[in-house]
Protein backbone atom coordinates (compact mmCIF):
# COMPACT_ATOMS: atom_id res chain seq x y z
CA UNK A 1 0.00 0.00 0.00
CA UNK A 2 1.30 3.45 -1.11
CA UNK A 3 2.17 6.11 1.37
CA UNK A 4 -0.78 8.09 0.35
CA UNK A 5 -3.44 5.38 1.04
CA UNK A 6 -1.93 4.61 4.49
CA UNK A 7 -2.25 8.21 5.88
CA UNK A 8 -5.80 9.01 3.83
CA UNK A 9 -7.10 5.24 5.69
CA UNK A 10 -6.24 6.44 8.91
CA UNK A 11 -7.43 9.34 8.78
CA UNK A 12 -10.67 8.04 7.34
CA UNK A 13 -11.08 5.59 9.75
CA UNK A 14 -11.06 8.66 12.28
CA UNK A 15 -13.61 10.81 10.11
CA UNK A 16 -15.86 7.27 10.23
CA UNK A 17 -15.84 7.29 14.30
CA UNK A 18 -17.32 10.57 13.94
CA UNK A 19 -13.93 12.42 14.69
CA UNK A 20 -12.52 15.44 12.68
CA UNK A 21 -8.92 14.94 13.08
CA UNK A 22 -7.78 18.06 13.00
CA UNK A 23 -9.55 19.63 15.35
CA UNK A 24 -7.55 20.53 18.30
CA UNK A 25 -4.22 18.52 17.83
CA UNK A 26 -2.83 19.81 20.63
CA UNK A 27 -2.95 22.72 23.17
CA UNK A 28 -0.16 25.74 23.17
CA UNK A 29 3.29 25.87 21.50
CA UNK A 30 5.03 23.27 23.64
CA UNK A 31 3.21 21.07 23.52
CA UNK A 32 3.57 20.39 19.61
CA UNK A 33 4.26 16.87 18.73
CA UNK A 34 8.06 16.25 18.29
CA UNK A 35 10.63 13.93 18.65
CA UNK A 36 12.34 12.59 21.72
CA UNK A 37 15.79 12.00 20.54
CA UNK A 38 16.40 15.33 18.25
CA UNK A 39 14.03 17.67 19.79
CA UNK A 40 12.15 18.90 16.43
CA UNK A 41 8.80 19.46 16.03
CA UNK A 42 6.89 17.52 13.30
CA UNK A 43 5.42 18.95 10.46
CA UNK A 44 2.50 18.90 8.01
CA UNK A 45 0.17 16.10 7.81
CA UNK A 46 2.90 14.93 10.64
CA UNK A 47 0.97 17.39 13.07
CA UNK A 48 -2.49 15.99 12.87
CA UNK A 49 -1.59 12.56 13.02
CA UNK A 50 0.45 12.36 16.45
CA UNK A 51 -1.37 14.96 17.77
CA UNK A 52 -5.11 12.95 18.09
CA UNK A 53 -3.62 10.14 19.43
CA UNK A 54 -4.65 10.49 23.04
CA UNK A 55 -1.14 10.79 24.83
CA UNK A 56 -0.58 13.79 27.62
CA UNK A 57 3.01 13.82 26.11
CA UNK A 58 4.17 15.21 23.11
CA UNK A 59 7.31 13.46 22.09
CA UNK A 60 7.33 10.10 20.36
CA UNK A 61 10.65 8.33 19.28
CA UNK A 62 10.92 5.29 16.65
CA UNK A 63 11.85 1.79 17.87
CA UNK A 64 15.19 1.21 17.05
CA UNK A 65 15.87 5.05 18.87
CA UNK A 66 14.36 3.74 22.40
CA UNK A 67 16.49 0.50 21.28
CA UNK A 68 20.01 2.81 21.09
CA UNK A 69 19.20 4.20 24.59
CA UNK A 70 18.25 0.66 26.34
CA UNK A 71 14.68 1.17 26.32
CA UNK A 72 11.68 -1.04 24.41
CA UNK A 73 8.49 -0.91 23.11
CA UNK A 74 5.77 -2.60 25.70
CA UNK A 75 4.87 -5.79 23.77
CA UNK A 76 1.53 -5.57 21.83
CA UNK A 77 1.84 -1.40 21.31
CA UNK A 78 0.77 0.33 17.97
CA UNK A 79 2.74 2.76 16.49
CA UNK A 80 1.64 5.72 14.40
CA UNK A 81 2.90 6.77 10.78
CA UNK A 82 5.06 9.27 10.03
CA UNK A 83 5.71 11.05 6.68
CA UNK A 84 9.05 11.76 5.16
CA UNK A 85 10.37 12.76 1.91
CA UNK A 86 13.21 11.33 0.21
CA UNK A 87 15.21 13.65 -2.10
CA UNK A 88 17.75 12.65 -4.48
CA UNK A 89 18.60 12.81 -7.73
CA UNK A 90 17.98 10.45 -11.57
CA UNK A 91 19.23 9.78 -14.62
CA UNK A 92 16.57 11.20 -17.26
CA UNK A 93 17.06 10.47 -21.50
CA UNK A 94 15.31 12.66 -23.48
CA UNK A 95 16.51 12.54 -27.40
CA UNK A 96 19.99 11.05 -26.77
CA UNK A 97 20.76 13.31 -24.10
CA UNK A 98 21.33 12.38 -20.25
CA UNK A 99 20.19 15.43 -17.86
CA UNK A 100 20.21 14.91 -14.02
CA UNK A 101 16.91 15.63 -12.37
CA UNK A 102 15.68 16.11 -8.98
CA UNK A 103 13.57 12.91 -7.76
CA UNK A 104 11.41 12.85 -4.80
CA UNK A 105 9.89 10.09 -2.74
CA UNK A 106 6.83 9.92 -0.24
CA UNK A 107 7.65 7.36 2.31
CA UNK A 108 6.65 6.93 6.19
CA UNK A 109 7.97 5.20 8.97
CA UNK A 110 6.34 4.25 11.91
CA UNK A 111 6.96 5.87 15.82
CA UNK A 112 5.70 5.11 19.53
CA UNK A 113 4.95 8.10 22.37
CA UNK A 114 7.08 7.62 25.35
CA UNK A 115 3.86 6.37 26.99
CA UNK A 116 4.52 3.06 24.81
CA UNK A 117 8.46 2.79 25.45
CA UNK A 118 9.73 1.32 29.05
CA UNK A 119 13.21 1.76 30.30
CA UNK A 120 13.43 5.68 29.18
CA UNK A 121 14.30 8.21 31.06
CA UNK A 122 12.21 10.76 30.69
CA UNK A 123 12.16 13.98 32.37
CA UNK A 124 8.94 14.71 34.22
CA UNK A 125 8.09 18.05 32.53
CA UNK A 126 8.38 16.40 29.11
CA UNK A 127 5.39 13.76 30.06
CA UNK A 128 2.46 16.33 30.98
CA UNK A 129 1.70 19.16 28.47
CA UNK A 130 2.09 22.41 29.56
CA UNK A 131 -0.90 24.98 29.42
CA UNK A 132 0.04 28.49 28.19
CA UNK A 133 -0.64 31.20 31.00
CA UNK A 134 -2.74 33.50 28.59
CA UNK A 135 -4.21 31.78 25.44
CA UNK A 136 -6.03 34.83 24.13
CA UNK A 137 -2.68 37.22 24.36
CA UNK A 138 -0.98 34.34 22.52
CA UNK A 139 -3.92 34.97 19.84
CA UNK A 140 -3.45 38.88 19.84
CA UNK A 141 0.55 37.99 19.41
CA UNK A 142 -0.25 35.85 16.36
CA UNK A 143 -2.17 38.30 14.45
CA UNK A 144 -0.09 41.23 15.24
CA UNK A 145 2.94 39.32 14.34
CA UNK A 146 1.75 38.27 10.64
CA UNK A 147 4.24 40.53 9.15
CA UNK A 148 2.07 41.76 5.99
CA UNK A 149 -1.45 40.95 7.34
CA UNK A 150 -4.46 41.71 5.26
CA UNK A 151 -6.42 44.57 5.74
CA UNK A 152 -9.05 43.19 8.78
CA UNK A 153 -12.85 45.01 8.66
CA UNK A 154 -15.46 44.48 11.35
CA UNK A 155 -19.35 44.95 10.94
CA UNK A 156 -19.47 41.90 8.11
CA UNK A 157 -22.48 39.86 8.52
CA UNK A 158 -20.32 36.98 8.08
CA UNK A 159 -16.56 35.66 8.21
CA UNK A 160 -14.94 35.45 4.72
CA UNK A 161 -11.77 36.47 2.55
CA UNK A 162 -11.63 38.45 -0.54
CA UNK A 163 -8.92 37.91 -2.58
CA UNK A 164 -9.77 40.71 -5.07
CA UNK A 165 -9.27 43.45 -2.31
CA UNK A 166 -7.26 41.09 0.02
CA UNK A 167 -9.65 41.90 2.87
CA UNK A 168 -11.05 39.58 5.83
CA UNK A 169 -14.20 40.74 6.81
CA UNK A 170 -15.27 39.17 9.96
CA UNK A 171 -18.32 40.31 12.76
CA UNK A 172 -17.83 42.52 15.48
CA UNK A 173 -16.42 40.50 18.19
CA UNK A 174 -18.91 40.38 20.33
CA UNK A 175 -21.55 38.99 18.19
CA UNK A 176 -19.23 35.79 18.59
CA UNK A 177 -19.99 33.48 21.42
CA UNK A 178 -16.50 33.61 22.90
CA UNK A 179 -13.02 34.91 22.34
CA UNK A 180 -12.19 31.28 21.11
CA UNK A 181 -14.47 31.50 18.71
CA UNK A 182 -13.40 34.78 17.11
CA UNK A 183 -9.71 33.92 17.07
CA UNK A 184 -10.60 30.27 15.63
CA UNK A 185 -12.76 31.90 12.91
CA UNK A 186 -10.10 34.98 11.71
CA UNK A 187 -7.29 32.33 11.68
CA UNK A 188 -9.57 30.10 9.53
CA UNK A 189 -10.21 33.65 7.10
CA UNK A 190 -5.51 34.32 7.23
CA UNK A 191 -5.36 30.77 6.46
CA UNK A 192 -7.34 31.75 3.10
CA UNK A 193 -5.27 34.95 2.73
CA UNK A 194 -1.97 33.44 2.64
CA UNK A 195 -2.97 31.86 -0.57
CA UNK A 196 -2.78 35.68 -2.13
CA UNK A 197 -0.51 36.09 -5.27
CA UNK A 198 1.37 38.69 -3.17
CA UNK A 199 2.32 35.71 -0.66
CA UNK A 200 1.91 32.25 -1.14
CA UNK A 201 0.40 32.42 -4.41
CA UNK A 202 -1.71 29.20 -3.47
CA UNK A 203 -4.09 28.07 -6.78
CA UNK A 204 -7.47 27.73 -4.32
CA UNK A 205 -7.37 31.30 -3.95
CA UNK A 206 -5.71 32.91 -7.52
CA UNK A 207 -8.14 30.46 -9.21
CA UNK A 208 -10.87 30.55 -6.64
CA UNK A 209 -13.35 27.59 -7.67
CA UNK A 210 -16.90 26.94 -7.15
CA UNK A 211 -18.34 25.36 -4.00
CA UNK A 212 -17.91 21.68 -4.00
CA UNK A 213 -15.21 21.45 -6.87
CA UNK A 214 -11.67 20.02 -5.87
CA UNK A 215 -9.46 23.42 -5.95
CA UNK A 216 -12.65 25.06 -3.46
CA UNK A 217 -12.59 21.49 -1.47
CA UNK A 218 -8.70 21.56 -1.00
CA UNK A 219 -8.76 24.94 -0.06
CA UNK A 220 -10.93 24.79 2.72
CA UNK A 221 -8.96 21.73 3.91
CA UNK A 222 -5.99 24.23 4.26
CA UNK A 223 -7.80 26.68 6.37
CA UNK A 224 -9.13 24.19 8.33
CA UNK A 225 -5.80 22.72 9.13
CA UNK A 226 -4.42 26.08 8.97
CA UNK A 227 -6.61 27.74 12.02
CA UNK A 228 -6.01 24.05 13.67
CA UNK A 229 -2.35 24.34 13.66
CA UNK A 230 -2.85 28.36 15.04
CA UNK A 231 -5.09 27.22 17.43
CA UNK A 232 -3.15 24.64 18.82
CA UNK A 233 0.33 27.41 18.90
CA UNK A 234 -2.06 30.01 21.24
CA UNK A 235 -3.46 27.39 23.20
CA UNK A 236 -7.21 27.66 21.85
CA UNK A 237 -10.00 24.88 21.27
CA UNK A 238 -10.56 25.40 17.54
CA UNK A 239 -14.11 26.61 17.86
CA UNK A 240 -14.78 26.71 13.83
CA UNK A 241 -14.33 22.92 13.49
CA UNK A 242 -17.52 21.18 12.04
CA UNK A 243 -18.60 17.54 13.06
CA UNK A 244 -21.96 17.01 12.16
CA UNK A 245 -22.37 13.69 9.87
CA UNK A 246 -23.07 15.30 7.02
CA UNK A 247 -19.73 17.26 7.18
CA UNK A 248 -17.65 14.19 8.22
CA UNK A 249 -19.47 12.35 4.98
CA UNK A 250 -18.48 15.03 2.55
CA UNK A 251 -14.62 15.02 4.04
CA UNK A 252 -14.66 11.07 3.89
CA UNK A 253 -16.30 11.18 -0.10
CA UNK A 254 -13.47 13.91 -1.13
CA UNK A 255 -10.50 11.41 -0.01
CA UNK A 256 -11.45 8.66 -1.17
CA UNK A 257 -11.52 10.03 -4.04
CA UNK A 258 -8.05 11.68 -3.71
CA UNK A 259 -5.60 9.85 -1.85
CA UNK A 260 -3.40 12.64 -2.27
CA UNK A 261 -5.59 14.91 -1.33
CA UNK A 262 -5.11 15.26 2.09
CA UNK A 263 -0.84 14.63 2.24
CA UNK A 264 -0.85 18.07 0.00
CA UNK A 265 -3.48 20.16 1.80
CA UNK A 266 -1.58 19.08 5.28
CA UNK A 267 1.42 20.76 3.30
CA UNK A 268 -0.03 23.72 1.84
CA UNK A 269 -1.43 24.50 5.87
CA UNK A 270 2.10 24.17 7.32
CA UNK A 271 3.33 26.54 4.82
CA UNK A 272 0.10 28.86 5.15
CA UNK A 273 1.30 28.91 9.20
CA UNK A 274 5.11 29.03 8.86
CA UNK A 275 4.45 32.27 6.87
CA UNK A 276 2.16 33.80 9.37
CA UNK A 277 4.40 33.15 11.98
CA UNK A 278 7.55 34.64 10.27
CA UNK A 279 9.03 30.57 9.90
CA UNK A 280 9.14 30.99 6.46
CA UNK A 281 12.02 31.90 6.03
CA UNK A 282 13.60 29.66 8.82
CA UNK A 283 12.30 26.94 6.79
CA UNK A 284 12.46 27.75 3.48
CA UNK A 285 14.74 24.99 2.81
CA UNK A 286 13.06 22.39 4.96
CA UNK A 287 9.89 20.59 3.35
CA UNK A 288 6.65 21.62 4.83
CA UNK A 289 5.88 17.40 4.86
CA UNK A 290 9.57 16.71 6.58
CA UNK A 291 9.44 15.06 10.04
CA UNK A 292 11.73 14.91 12.47
CA UNK A 293 13.48 11.81 13.41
Amino acid sequence: MQVYEVITERITSMLEAGVAPWNRPWRGSANQPRNLMSGKEYRGINVFLLGCTGYTSPYFLTFNQANKVGAHVRKGERGYPVVFWKFGRREVQDAGEITQQRSVLCRYYTVFNVAQVEGLAVPSDMLEPTAPSNPIAECEGLVSGFTGCPTIRHGSSGAWYTPSLDIVSMPEHGLFNSRESYYSTLFHELTHSTGHKSRLDRVGITDLGRFGDVNYSKEELVAEMGAAYICGLAGIENKTINESASYLKGWLSQLRNDSRLLISAASQAQKAVDYMTGRASVVMNQPALASAA
